[in-house]
């Protein structure tokens, strides 16, 4: 049988990988920070190269340390739920997940079927108020959240790469005088969400409308309630493509067939302690393969 490192290693190096600090990672084993710091190194013998790079008191993997994480991780947490599963019988997990109405409704909610059948221990408590990154650790488990950019100091997987649609009502297209070109904006009031602000501002750079001025700017803290002002002729969204598609509403057209990548992304974001807890690996793992296999 081909020789393995001790799995006390192994486990060392993914709990550092994952929490990006000696010293959480210490903590979470129950170990000293000079014992762990060891384990570590002495996975990096084994395999006769470092794994981490080593910056003050953090250790970020390279490049061969994210492929070594890929593989060993998952055959862990597998271990992990072999054991549980004898020891812990029928346990019940509860996750506590802040996520955006609009995410839950059109994306979330139609998949957490095949969610349950994958895990049928695995139950969300569902928190749609705001700031929910704020909040990860003082009631919430983790987030999905809808940004630019994520604080460094927290796990974040980004969930997608959108473009920023001009969602119209189908009356815009169909009436005497076509809404067809951009500078025509001038004439109509823009609907922006208070989460992504931005979004008119990069589709007008890049399609080189720095002067073009709508006749209103009307904000809404609701991805649902703008599609619905948009489909009622109140004004144009500017969205995401995946709100459109998603909504499938034959009220709605896209206006302006003009491709302008969006300053903002859904991310699944959690502390990177948070990892560690099984129903949050559950349903991160869950996530991040459904949605990337959707494309």
């Amino acid at each position: 049988m081909r020789r393995l490192p001790p799995l006390g290693a192994i486990e060392a190096f993914v709990q550092v990988a994952r929490l990006g600090s000696v010293k959480a990672a210490a903590e979470e084993l129950a170990l000293s920070a000079p014992a762990l710091s060891r384990r570590v190194q002495s996975l990096e013998r084994f395999v006769g190269r470092p794994l981490f790079g080593r910056r003050h008191q953090a250790m970020v993997l390279n490049e061969e340390g994210e492929r070594l994480l890929a593989q060993l991780a998952p055959v862990l947490d597998q271990l992990s739920d072999a054991v549980e599963a004898i020891t812990a019988g029928t346990e019940l997990l509860r996750l506590r997940l802040g996520v955006l109405p609009l995410f839950a409704s059109q994306r979330l909610f139609p998949r957490l079927g095949a969610l349950r059948q994958a895990h049928p221990e695995l139950h969300l408590d569902i928190d749609t108020a705001g700031h929910g990154i704020a909040r990860l650790g003082e009631g919430l488990d983790a987030v999905i959240a809808l940004a630019r950019d994520i604080d460094p100091a927290l796990y974040a997987k980004r969930l997608d790469h959108n473009s920023v649609y001009v969602i119209g009502a189908r009356s815009l297209l169909d009436g005497p005088d076509p809404v067809t070109r951009p500078d025509q904006l001038a004439g109509l009031t823009v609907l922006l969400h208070r989460d992504m602000p931005d979004n008119f501002a990069a589709w007008r750079q890049r399609i080189g409308l720095g002067e073009v001025e709508p006749l209103a700017i009307d904000h809404f803290d609701s991805g649902a309630l703008m599609l619905e002002a948009a489909a009622q002729g109140l004004g144009v969204a500017f969205m995401m493509a995946s709100h459109y598609e998603d909504a499938a509403d034959p009220r709605l057209v896209r206006l302006f067939d003009v491709e302008v990548e969006s300053p903002y992304s859904y991310w699944f974001v959690c502390r990177p302690r948070a990892l560690t807890q099984k129903p949050v690996r559950l349903f991160h793992d869950w996530l991040v393969r459904t949605l990337g296999s959707d494309g």
